[in-house]
């Protein structure tokens, strides 16, 4: 072989095995480099009101996201809340022009879907019906005036409108069947909240968090101990006067979107009849049975937050069947047993 070939060939692999020699290095570099540029971590503990209730938000993250959680908040505040006269759903009350949100549509089409699947013991029109019993924004002071087939021809003349079935959604816009039908969102709103902050906290590059309003719980990996998030399920009271100072339940977990629903705080008496805050939208009148607690498990918080109220309205055993009837969810009921209290579960309650 020429003399210059065996330069060439000698200089070309030199060449290669500098380069190899260079990217181990490299490689080396970056593996033994102390990590000093990398971003430090600590834990946030935020806390506020929203949506007439409390929320309670903690996660391991590089800076304080307690604007971004607030906007997420106002936001949701401004699409779902009753009590906000400018949002979506306020507009959609008062039969006003108004273009839905995305955060309106999913709130609309997961409400409609646990409807079904409740047979409309969930429903988003019974907002007349809770007015009528006086836990809406109508007193429950005038309420308890008025004589029984008085407010009997009430309820009968609301339920004529009042269902589920009479809301359409085409091309982006809400389409009532009476324009005297009108919407509440609060039984699926505070799950949806919660929701909606923890996909603010992961788009952040949260792993670990925990996210609660008024008792709707996400949560996911660990708290500022390296342990699972712990939460309760509380302890009602057989005498309804509320909650005792104690847990019935205490929960661990990693991974968690958790709702709870009861009927043993709002309420009030005429005569000896007890008329709970959980009105049956398919009677049109407040529950009565022994059920004073459902909490629910589910894929999502909203969806949790909607089957609690469902099971609430249907009891112990048709809340049972309607929990088995779906391929996510799992319920710890709480019922009044004479005078104890008495805990089902359903057959995917894992905890």
């Amino acid at each position: 072989m020429h003399a210059l070939a065996w330069v060439y060939i000698l200089v070309t692999n030199m060449r290669k095995w500098i380069a190899l020699g260079l990217a181990v290095l490299a490689a080396g570099l970056l593996i033994f480099l102390p990590d000093n540029d990398k971003p430090k971590t600590q834990y946030y503990h935020n806390q506020g009101n929203i949506f007439g209730t409390y929320y309670n938000i903690q996660y391991e993250a590089t800076e304080d996201l307690h604007e971004q959680i607030t906007a997420a908040l106002k936001e949701v505040d401004n699409s779902l809340s009753m009590f906000n006269q400018n949002s979506v759903i306020s507009k959609i009350n008062r039969n006003e022009h108004v273009i839905l949100d995305s955060l309106f549509l999913s709130m609309f089409q997961e409400a409609q879907s646990i409807s079904a699947i409740s047979g409309g013991a969930f429903d988003i029109t019974v907002a007349p019906l809770v007015n009528a019993w006086g836990f809406g924004t109508k007193s429950k002071n005038y309420v308890e005036t008025l004589p029984q087939d008085s407010l009997q021809h009430i309820i009968d003349s609301i339920r004529a409108y009042t269902g589920y079935q009479n809301l359409h959604i085409n091309n982006g816009k809400l389409y009532k069947d009476d324009p005297r039908i009108t919407l509440d969102a609060s039984a699926i709103a505070k799950g949806y909240g919660c929701d909606v902050v923890a996909n603010v906290l992961r788009a952040h590059g949260c792993k670990n968090l925990l996210v609660e309003i008024g008792g709707e719980v996400v949560l996911e990996g660990v708290n500022d101990k390296g342990d699972p998030w712990r939460v309760g399920i509380g302890k009602p009271k057989i005498d309804a006067t509320g909650l005792e100072d104690s847990l019935q339940e205490i929960i661990a977990s990693k991974k968690l979107c958790m709702a709870t629903s009861g009927n043993y705080l709002q309420y009030y008496f005429v005569g000896d009849e007890r008329r709970s805050h959980t009105i049956d939208p398919r009677l049109g009148r407040p529950v009565e049975h022994s059920l004073l607690s459902a909490t629910v498990t589910a894929s999502s918080c909203m969806r949790a937050d909607a089957l609690a109220t469902a099971c609430m309205v249907l009891g112990e055993q048709e809340a049972l069947k309607m929990i088995e009837r779906t391929t996510d969810a799992a319920c710890y009921l709480i019922i009044a047993d004479k005078d104890s209290l008495r805990v089902v579960k359903s057959s995917r309650w894992e905890y």
